[in-house]
């Protein structure tokens, strides 16, 4: 019960363009925790997920940053007959025509699901797994508010896709191995796949820019100072057992999860256990 109220956290960053793994923490001390939650944790990844809803609708070429979509209730009807209406997790601008980049910044499930209704989750998962996202991924709606269990390790390397014009560069950690004189034994390099094209990829991080502005990132800004250019995208789960972040430099793409190893554990409200 002890260990049950310390809270977890990973964290992982990579050279965009490279795949070089630049930093990489799966616990605070190995002598009592050695559980790794970058690559073999898996956690519901909430609102982390909507980026490749997004891209896919972008890919599609139907829709642009600027497009304007309904803020309005979504109902959409499951095979077991029942329908799924998702709620809003603030109620700004409700009813209303938004940009899609707004949505994104302020993370609104509603328009989410507009989406999806225009999109199949297959199509969804496909894109998913072409920007590196290995875990299984049902074919339901639901998945558009990131109720799949993805590693980090899984979501940087997708979200890194983004900085890398539209390349999914596979995560590595080791380029070669010498013996003692110096001798390459082995070399490495990563795999990569075309995702996406890159005018899908450049317009993905300049939606995601917003977040760090006016969206649900804004504190990096407003309380931290940071002025370099960031894009990014918070996630929370259900009853607030996770907190999520990612974000793209220039250079970098990194991830973060915080949470506690037994999912009932969770924070109290979403005002102090929101990913941002």
């Amino acid at each position: 019960k002890y260990y049950k109220f310390f809270l977890r956290s990973g964290f992982m960053s990579m050279e965009s363009h490279t795949g070089y793994v630049k930093a990489y923490v799966g616990g605070p001390d190995y002598k009592f925790f050695k559980y790794d939650p970058v690559k073999y944790g898996k956690r519901q990844i909430g609102s982390t997920f909507k980026p490749f809803l997004y891209a896919l609708a972008m890919q599609a070429g139907e829709y642009s940053p600027c497009s304007k979509v309904p803020n309005v209730q979504q109902s959409i009807d499951l095979i077991d007959g029942t329908k799924w209406e998702p709620s809003n997790s603030t109620k700004k601008r409700e009813n209303e025509m938004v940009s899609l980049k707004w949505a994104l910044a302020h993370s609104v499930n509603w328009v989410s699901a507009y989406l999806m209704k225009q999109y199949s989750p297959q199509s969804v998962r496909q894109i998913a797994k072409k920007m590196g996202v290995t875990s299984h991924i049902p074919a339901v709606p639901a998945i558009c508010l990131g109720t799949p269990d993805i590693s980090l390790y899984e979501m940087v390397g997708a979200m890194n896709t983004f900085a890398n014009k539209g390349i999914y560069i596979e995560p590595i950690f080791i380029t070669k191995i010498e013996d003692k004189f110096g001798n390459i034994i082995e070399k490495f390099s990563p795999k990569q796949i075309e995702a996406m094209s890159e005018e899908t990829a450049y317009l993905m991080t300049d939606m995601m820019k917003g977040v760090t502005k006016y969206g649900t990132g804004r504190r990096l800004r407003l309380t931290y100072g940071f002025t370099n250019p960031i894009a990014g995208k918070t996630g929370t789960t259900q009853n607030q057992s996770d907190g999520w972040f990612m974000g793209i430099t220039p250079d970098l793409t990194s991830g973060v999860w915080t949470g506690c190893e037994d999912r009932a554990a969770h924070f109290r409200t979403i005002t102090i256990g929101q990913g941002t």
